[in-house]
């Protein structure tokens, strides 16, 4: 019985954790070297992460600064950049990457909040499915005689409690980033 709800407490952390991970990539006032995470670059016949070629730092609210470690890897970066098309067209002097964002209009913000409103969506309905998914277990496991009634009903209850503070941290983490996008 333990075994659930350990395994339901582990997929929630990971449930989380990917809505972090989803958020990081809504850009917000900020911008976040996670927009070049999905960034792969030819490095020596291998395709790289970005991060793994150069210093990427964030000197401004709307600039990334890309400083490759081999010069030589400026122009395969600036490539990988426009492949991607991350809205931003790269500008380089000969040894840094610059990455200049224009301010986010209003209805670029609410449309990044409704994008988050829908992750956020989308994760509680992860949480249910942990939840219905135990459920299930728990039941099979009482009509194979494993374990009582009582004792599915007392994993029930701790379930739902860890779902419910699942979600509400969801919930949570979706007012921040919504407060986040709206600032100016």
């Amino acid at each position: 019985m333990s075994q659930y709800l350990q395994d339901a407490e582990s997929k929630i952390a990971k449930t989380l954790e990917s809505l972090q991970s989803d958020f990081s990539k809504i850009r917000s006032g900020r911008v976040s070297a996670s927009v070049l995470d999905n960034v792969k670059v030819d490095s020596y016949g291998t395709m790289t992460p970005v991060s793994q070629v150069a210093t990427i730092s964030n000197p401004e609210a709307r600039l990334i600064v890309i400083s490759p470690w081999d010069k030589s890897m400026i122009a395969p970066i600036e490539k990988a950049i426009q492949k991607e098309n991350i809205g931003v067209n790269p500008s380089n002097d000969g040894k840094v990457i610059r990455l200049a964002f224009p301010a986010l209009s209003q209805d670029r913000r609410n449309d990044s909040v409704k994008e988050a409103k829908q992750i956020a969506e989308n994760h509680k309905i992860s949480m249910r499915n942990i939840r219905r998914d135990i459920m299930d277990s728990l039941k099979k496991d009482e009509k194979e005689g494993i374990i009582s009634e009582n004792e599915r009903k007392q994993a029930e209850d701790k379930l739902q409690k860890a779902i419910d503070k699942g979600i509400e941290k969801i919930v949570e983490a979706f007012e921040k980033k919504s407060n986040e996008i709206l600032e100016i």
